[in-house]
């Protein structure tokens, strides 16, 4: 048999481990698997095939198109390698260029189809023989020794409905209509999984090619070790000996104690040597010294960096300048990050600009010769899968939303309804291309090729085709390069500071223990003013920093924490907040609880409070609490495995006599913690970047607001920055053609926005105008821009609109006049023209420019205008009206405010029903937020952003307040000047 799995993408219909199952149970003693073009399939299945006893053979099946050309089947792990890197030619070279013949495999058979058979066959070279092709055989190709046939069985489907399945995969992929899919693109229905008698059966009258067959695969097994008994597989050390690496690691260490500590204490140098004898002993050093490469080559770019993760619990990482984060200060034990009983390896997230992380990525693949992308696995979702089988059926596109609306337990008003939600069920889940991890990079100590073949994205850079999962299982620890908005923020900040104050001497924002003690930001955090600032700029993170009263960097840790989905919604974030202001409400929890978290005063908040909880309150061993771990980051392997710990947690909690009820409270709460909970290490290390963050909007406000509009990274909309770098005093300009540049400037309190903001303007064209500006000097008048630049009348009129040529003598209505007449004759452009050449003069005759008509311009182009937007209503506001700033005199009485939309978040309440939280500035620019529920969301629902006019009632807890809407009325803005006929 030779079996094809799902990674025969949109051909196979089932997985790796269920291959093997079927096998085991089929009465077979080996699998061969032969995925099409792809072997990154082989580890789950050679992992599956271990646990169950099976044999496993891999091999490849190389097609062009659905052409068979040949199968390559793997002796060993080295023919294993060797067909892998050929299969990595195949893939990134092209296939017509590689099969145009085969090599020789010193450690693989070749089978080739009876159709494509060659006449010459090398010593390693088969021909298969299906049980259907013997008579063929026989009469057709007697010049075929029969000593180089083999008996073989392709097999791909277990019954009629994955025959149908696949056909409904192959239709897809072709991107047509069932009904017209070729024969030739479609599998042979015979490709029936068969039982070892059966298969047998099949060549009962030819027993001696399944008898050839079988001595051949008999020489053939792969062999990994996974998981406990993986070792790790990236480089084995970094200098060449594991006692040298040990040598540099406690060098490195030496180096960072005088940069982290003050003082140097008999704590820290145990922490330091008993944390470098454990990586020592798991074999992570060279994970290490080549994480501290490639932050030391960041360093040497000034580029900045966040290192977060588990890996902030290590104090040789901090050490190392991995991370910010002391984990001595905040009581991060190194064991949540490497111990003997946590089966994940170690693993470090490094955020950098999304300016810089390609240089990173290109040093990374430079100086390690075995480096790689890893792949993800793109799969079939149930509502895409509706979408394609809808219109593989050829369903019109109003019957394929309703059914996509429906759901999958819905009833459909036909049969082919009924088929479409049915095949989408089976093929959710499948995977339906390969695509690029964001940030996973692994390097081997082997060639990569060892594992699988890689093909070559977009990205150019060459990807396995094992996702994360696998590389894990078998040893081979990623490193996540990821890029991030936020710290571009901090990189750029830095820029326009050396610009405006014309000095290189910026303060060290790695100096972690001196912004907490920084009052300025503690001003901010109190407020909650952290519009633009790093994970805590966001309606819900204000509210969280207000009602707590945040002003130390341990209350923000636990702020980045509670504010996730798993512990807001378990309703343990309001009962933090209520025991953080009332002491006396923490003495009814349980002792043992608020002994384990004195911090979080008893409230599970991070992932290692639930390994604490499960250890010392429930008896679980490390190794099933580490279960729960992975339970939370959404990795854990086997629901089965989780829900055996959930038993051994009750099972336990009665035994030591723990009240039924609270226990299965604790365990609502471990359950709603899944896929959302963070390790402390994690929210220290967001913590440090928000202090980073802060610091900068603190003490360099227009700087670092300029930094948040050209990073385009945040919360909210550009417009709102602007209007914040407004409130720190900004006088915003327009894009400027002799003082603007691509992106916004800040020249002392002007912030010029950028070109990149106008709606149409073209990149080239601003480069074009910046380069001719910088080479001989600004642009004197309209006719000197024309001689110098190249500018189309589209652009140049775009130009004249948003008021980018303001500094020219005439108005915008002039320029344009003047741009139509220049542009439709020819203008002399003489670059060198030493003299001015006297020109003619029209007189035009007064063109009238309505005040407000820019500011529509500016809200066509820019989006937005430049201008309060409440200056644009169509009638005045009220002037005696309520403002944010006379809230703490109106908590008692139904409220009347005038406020412009920000943003709005949409809910369900536990019925399902539709709700959202708004937010919105007033007059004042101060930050207004509301509370829509179900019935007054549905009768006043929002019309996009714009002034409105909001009744209802005001709420406060702990000095937040929030606007719980009765109504909302969306006032009109005044008509469109520029439509306006003018007398």
């Amino acid at each position: 048999m030779r079996l094809h799995s799902h990674f025969s993408l949109r051909y196979g219909i089932h997985s790796p481990e269920a291959l093997i199952d079927w096998a085991h149970l089929a009465g077979y003693n080996y699998a061969i698997l032969t995925d099409i073009n792809h072997t990154g399939s082989a580890l789950r299945f050679v992992e599956a095939a271990q646990q169950k006893g099976i044999r496993p053979v891999v091999g490849v099946e190389l097609r062009l198109g659905m052409r068979y050309v040949a199968s390559i089947i793997a002796r060993n792990n080295r023919g294993f390698q060797e067909l892998n890197a050929f299969l990595t030619r195949f893939l990134e070279a092209g296939p017509q260029q590689v099969l145009s013949e085969l090599p020789h495999f010193s450690a693989c058979y070749t089978w080739y189809p009876l159709a494509n058979a060659p006449r010459k066959l090398k010593p390693n070279e088969y021909i298969e023989i299906q049980a259907h092709e013997i008579i063929q055989l026989k009469l057709n190709y007697k010049h075929i020794r029969p000593e180089k046939c083999v008996a073989v069985a392709p097999m791909s489907f277990l019954n009629q409905r994955d025959f149908n399945a696949h056909r409904l995969l192959r239709a897809i992929d072709q991107n047509c209509l069932l009904s017209m899919l070729p024969k030739s693109e479609e599998a042979s229905a015979q490709e029936r999984f068969q039982s070892a008698e059966a298969y047998k059966k099949a060549f009962e009258h030819a027993p001696e090619l399944l008898e050839r067959s079988e001595n051949l695969l008999r020489t053939c097994q792969l062999h990994f070790a996974f998981e406990e008994a993986a070792s790790p597989q990236n480089p084995a050390t970094f200098t060449g000996s594991k006692e040298g690496d040990i040598e540099l690691l406690k060098e490195l260490c030496a180096e960072g104690l005088s940069y982290r500590y003050s003082t140097i204490t008999d704590e820290i140098i145990a922490r330091i040597e008993m944390e470098i004898e454990v990586i020592a002993e798991k074999n992570y050093l060279s994970y290490f010294l080549i994480t501290w490469d490639f932050t030391s080559y960041a360093r040497s770019k000034q580029y900045f960096y966040v290192g977060r993760g588990s890996g902030a619990n290590s104090i040789v990482a901090y050490l190392l300048r991995i991370t910010d984060v002391d984990p001595l200060e905040l009581d991060l034990y190194f064991e949540r990050f490497i111990n003997l009983y946590r089966k994940n390896p170690p693993d470090f997230d490094i955020d950098f600009s999304w300016r810089e992380r390609d240089d990173i990525v290109r040093y990374l693949f430079e100086r390690y010769p075995n480096t790689a992308w890893l792949c993800t696995y793109n799969t079939f979702q149930f509502r895409a899968a509706v979408r394609e089988i809808g219109k593989v059926f050829g369903l019109p596109k109003t019957e394929i939303d309703a059914l996509c609306k429906a759901g999958k337990h819905a009833q459909a008003r036909d049969q082919l309804g009924q088929l479409v939600l049915r095949y989408s069920q089976l093929i959710e889940g499948l995977p339906s291309h390969l695509s690029v991890h964001s940030g996973g990079i692994v390097i081997s100590e082997k060639p990569m090729d060892w594992f699988s073949g890689r093909f070559l994205p977009p990205k150019g850079y060459p990807t396995t085709q094992f996702s994360m999962r696998e590389a894990e299982a078998v040893g081979l620890y990623k490193f996540d390069i990821l890029s991030q908005r936020g710290l571009g923020k901090i990189k750029d900040c830095f820029d326009y500071i050396r610009r405006n104050t014309n000095t290189d001497e910026i303060p060290d924002i790695h100096d972690i223990q001196a912004l907490k003690a920084d009052p300025k930001i503690k001003a901010l955090l109190i407020q909650g003013r952290a519009l633009g600032c790093f994970y805590v700029e966001s309606p819900a993170m204000r509210m969280l920093l207000i009602k707590l009263k945040v002003q130390s960097y341990l209350e923000l840790v636990a702020a980045s924490s509670i504010i996730r989905p798993g512990v807001s919604q378990s309703g343990m974030m309001n009962q933090y907040i209520l025991r953080h202001h009332h002491p006396e409400q923490r003495q009814q929890i349980h002792p043992l609880l608020l002994e384990l978290m004195p911090e979080t005063y008893g409230v599970m908040v991070y992932q290692e409070d639930v390994i604490k909880v499960a250890h010392f309150f429930a008896g679980l061993s490390l190794a099933e609490a580490d279960v729960l771990r992975r339970g939370m980051s959404g990795k854990f392997r086997s629901r089965a495995e989780f829900q055996q710990v959930q038993k051994r947690f009750f099972e336990n909690c009665q035994t030591r006599g723990h009240d039924k009820v609270f226990s299965e409270d604790l365990w609502r709460q471990i359950e709603s913690f899944a896929g959302y909970a963070f390790s402390k290490g994690h929210s220290a290390s967001y913590a440090v970047e928000s202090y980073q963050s802060l610091y900068l909007k603190a003490h360099y406000p227009l700087a670092y607001l300029t930094a948040c509009i050209n990073n385009f990274g945040g919360y909210y909309r550009t417009e709102i920055y602007v209007h914040e770098a407004r409130h720190y005093g900004a006088c915003i300009e327009a894009p400027s053609l002799n003082e603007g540049a691509y992106e916004c400037v800040l020249r002392q309190q002007r912030l010029i926005l950028g070109f990149n903001l106008v709606h149409g303007i073209e990149e080239s064209l601003v480069a074009r105008i910046l380069e001719e500006r910088q080479r001989r000097g600004p642009f004197r008048e309209l006719e000197d821009l024309l001689r110098r630049v190249h500018v189309p009348l589209e652009q140049l009129s775009l130009l004249i609109r948003i008021g980018a040529l303001r500094d020219f003598s005439l108005s915008r209505k002039e320029l344009l006049w003047q741009a139509h007449f220049l542009l439709n004759k020819s203008v002399p452009k003489n670059p060198n023209e030493l003299f001015a050449v006297s020109k003619k003069s029209y007189q035009l005759p007064e063109l009238y420019e309505h005040p407000l008509e820019l500011a529509f311009e500016q809200f066509e182009l820019l989006g937005f205008p430049l201008c309060s937007p409440f200056e644009l209503l169509r009638e005045p506001l009220p002037q005696a009206q309520l403002t944010v700033r006379d809230f703490s005199t109106s908590i008692t009485r139904q409220i009347e405010v005038y406020a412009y939309l920000v943003s709005i978040k949409f809910s369900r309440t536990r019925k399902g029903e539709l709700m959202y939280f708004g937010t919105f500035i007033d007059v004042n620019g101060d930050t207004l937020d509301t509370v829509h529920f179900p019935s007054a969301a549905k009768a006043y629902p929002f019309y996009g952003k714009g002034v409105y006019r909001i009744i209802g009632k005001l709420s406060v807890s702990y000095d937040y307040f929030s606007l719980e809407v009765e109504q909302q009325h969306k006032l009109p803005f005044a008509d469109d000047v520029r439509l306006i006929d003018v007398d």
